[in-house]
């Protein structure tokens, strides 16, 4: 007696974004990696495509990160003054899919960097290796808005993924990408109508954006109200796969950020002699959020330690094996 397997049909998926651009596309990229297209839930191949894997990038700030956890010294600590070469080392030993750039350096709080010295530094990188490139600002919002359009003029024809887009703060960045040809983030405050209401308002100011929108729902660490980051994005997942077109984006999580800010990732083992060893305990920690937020859905992740990097990725082929029956 043969039996049925019942299979959940979707009557739209995920929209798909291409970062980066070849030579024949108009940049200078090795290879360009594109996000999204599922029309099933994640990794289910039984009951749909899931054409693209989900990627991992990692984290290059273009200053020395003082506020970062000593244990990275030991992978960073010769190439935290230089940007370009900590990008290379990323990509040439840790295997990065993608480098996000985060210009510290522009923080008016600390060095206070001009735009034009911060696109510059986008450059250098953009010279050093060949993988896409995430660009964010330092957060300050008014410092962003200056330092944005800079780097979008002096990557044109990279399509780089820049970053962030506010409901408050969003104009500038979208016109920077309007007027040279990039992606753009769009974060909210784990709030599922911002997310939405955000996504119409940059589409208003250019429907040639449709394409190029990475929704960033905001994520939080394992222990740290993961859950509800968790149901924003699974939510997000359920209205693109039944045609809200303005949730059928890929998503980005800045995982490696929001871990390394936790004391389960900080604390060392002579405080909490029960907790184990601390860098063991910090990268599962950033493993076990990355694992946890493949399951929603999530199409990049932004993560810190090299080893946590390693088991995502054999994590994620693992996942995108064929189940189909």
């Amino acid at each position: 007696m043969s039996v049925e397997i019942l299979k959940e049909k979707y009557r739209s998926k995920v929209g798909e974004v291409v970062l980066g651009a070849t030579s024949e596309q108009g940049g200078t990229r090795t290879n360009t990696v594109t996000l999204g297209g599922e029309s099933t839930l994640p990794f289910l191949h039984f009951e749909g495509e899931v054409p693209n894997k989900p990627v991992v990038a990692m984290e290059v700030w273009d200053k020395r990160p003082d506020t970062w956890n000593q244990l990275f010294e030991n992978y960073y600590g010769d190439v935290y003054d230089d940007p370009a070469e900590w990008a290379k080392k990323c990509v040439n030993e840790y295997g990065a899919e993608v480098i996000t750039l985060r210009l510290q350096s522009a923080d008016p709080e600390t060095t206070d960097a001009s735009p034009e010295e911060c696109a510059e530094n986008v450059k250098k990188v953009l010279q050093a290796v060949g993988v896409p490139l995430i660009v964010l600002g330092c957060g300050n919002n008014e410092k962003d808005n200056q330092v944005m359009p800079k780097v979008g003029e002096a990557a044109e024809g990279e399509n780089l993924l820049l970053g962030v887009a506010e409901q408050e703060n969003y104009k500038a960045i979208t016109s920077a990408c309007m007027a040279h040809g990039h992606n753009i983030i769009a974060q909210s405050p784990i709030d599922i109508n911002i997310c939405k209401q955000l996504n119409i308002l940059i589409l208003e100011m250019s429907q040639a954006l449709a394409n190029k929108i990475v929704i960033d729902p905001t994520v939080a660490a394992l222990g740290y109200g993961i859950e509800y980051s968790y149901s924003i994005m699974e939510r997000a997942r359920l209205g693109a796969l039944q045609g809200d077109k303005m949730l059928a984006m890929p998503t980005i999580g800045n995982i490696g950020m929001e871990v390394w800010k936790t004391k389960e990732a900080n604390i060392s083992e002579e405080e909490q002699p029960g907790w184990g060893e601390l860098e063991e305990r910090g990268l599962l920690w950033e493993a076990s959020t990355a694992m946890v937020y493949l399951q929603s859905g999530i199409n990049l992740l932004v993560m810190r330690h090299p080893r946590a990097v390693e088991i995502t990725k054999s994590h994620i082929e693992d996942l995108m094996k064929d189940n189909s029956y």
